[in-house]
């Protein structure tokens, strides 16, 4: 049977029970789940706010968006940003009609502290953060420099369903916190995505701006006894962004299982480390630091020669990715070309290996034993 880098897995009948409950109702739209799920994500995070989504992707748009407007920002204006990631990441920035101004990653994969730093000029706006693979990277230092440089932060935590940093989960700090819970994400749904904003304006603006610029959704026009209201006022010219409650019947139930799932791809990554170690000169691992309990969405190994390693493995069954492109090779950012040599580097020779919940100890000893032997032959 083949390896594949992700295969998804759910409490079936759980989330078919929460799902019958919709059906049942005749509520499959924004509704009560999506309530629930929201209020079980603001007490498991302990972010203040939160509100339910489509996709990570229309998160972070939204948080430019309102972060734009309310800050009065103008067209042009920059954002530090990294070159290494989904290109959902840095598309948000231009739909804001910001500049993605690109920042260089360091051995964590993770913005560069020092790059953020030198890239600041009079018309930086805001950095976007990107938890690459649920790791932390050097996070508190970028909270601090934006802070002392007046500086908004996007948290891209599309990777870090679970993670923590010091014991805690990260974000509370940032201005907006996007996630994913896209179909192979740690906690997976068909897709979707929370946005958690650190103000309570932000997050009454979102609400509206994710649906159409509405004022009223159609759950809040429904009081208890069913009757419908059909006033509303239209505030914003926004999108159709929200979530519905089916996959919010899911979300709710993969979060019961979120940190043991997460241990779990933890012990696999500790396999992969532990086979990986004793060869330092040709297989290069993505430093976590110390005070960072990833999720470890993704496990990635740097070496010489990438392509001839996926062939090798191919070649036993085992089908694993790339994260990502670096971004400037793309037409759109192609202004930024050569400007952050790290990235470029990794980008060329990263592999993200498989990780999921229904690999065993003997499927990751078979990868290690194919790595190993084809970059020491």
């Amino acid at each position: 049977m083949s390896i594949q880098l992700f295969t998804p897995t759910f409490a079936v009948d759980e989330c078919l029970e929460e799902i019958r409950e919709c059906l049942e109702k005749g509520w499959t739209g924004m509704g009560f789940k999506t309530v629930q799920f929201e209020d079980a994500w603001k007490k498991y995070t302990g972010m203040p706010h939160a509100h339910y989504l489509n996709s990570a992707t229309a998160g972070l748009e939204l948080a430019f968006a309102v972060l734009k407007q309310e800050n009065g920002w103008e067209d042009g204006d920059e954002v530090v940003t990294t070159p290494l990631t989904f290109v959902s990441s840095n598309h948000a920035i231009l739909f804001a009609d910001l500049k993605p101004v690109f920042a260089d990653v360091d051995d964590t994969n993770c913005l560069d502290p020092e790059s953020v730093r030198s890239r600041i000029t009079p018309k930086t706006r805001a950095v976007l953060f990107v938890g690459f693979g649920g790791n932390c990277g050097h996070y508190e230092e970028i909270v601090k420099i934006c802070k002392e440089n007046g500086l908004a932060l996007v948290l891209d935590a599309a990777h870090m369903a679970g993670t923590r940093l010091n014991g805690e989960i990260p974000g509370k700090e940032a201005d907006a916190v996007v996630y994913s819970f896209q179909a192979v994400k740690n906690l997976p749904t068909a897709d979707s995505g929370m946005i958690c904003f650190k103000s309570a304006k932000h997050d009454e603006i979102v609400r509206k701006m994710a649906w159409l610029g509405i004022n009223k959704d159609t759950y809040a026009r429904t009081n208890s006894m069913g009757n419908y209201k059909w006033k509303y006022d239209v505030e914003y010219v926004g999108h159709k962004d929200h979530g519905n409650s089916i996959m919010a019947s899911i979300g709710l139930v993969q979060l019961r299982y979120l940190d043991r799932d997460n241990a779990y791809r933890r012990q696999l990554a500790r396999w992969y480390t532990e086979g990986f170690r004793p060869y330092p000169d040709k297989i290069r691992l993505i430093h976590i630091p110390e005070n960072c309990e990833s999720s470890c969405h993704l496990f990635q190994i740097i070496v010489e020669d990438r392509d001839g390693l996926m062939d090798a493995l191919h070649a036993v069954d085992v089908y694993p990715g790339v994260h990502y492109v670096e971004n400037t090779q793309y037409r759109m950012y192609a202004y930024a070309a050569g400007t952050c040599p790290n990235a470029t580097y990794i980008s060329d020779h990263i592999l993200s290996l498989p990780m999921h919940m229904r690999l065993t100890h003997e499927d990751v000893q078979l990868i290690i034993d194919t790595v190993v032997k084809y970059v020491t032959k």
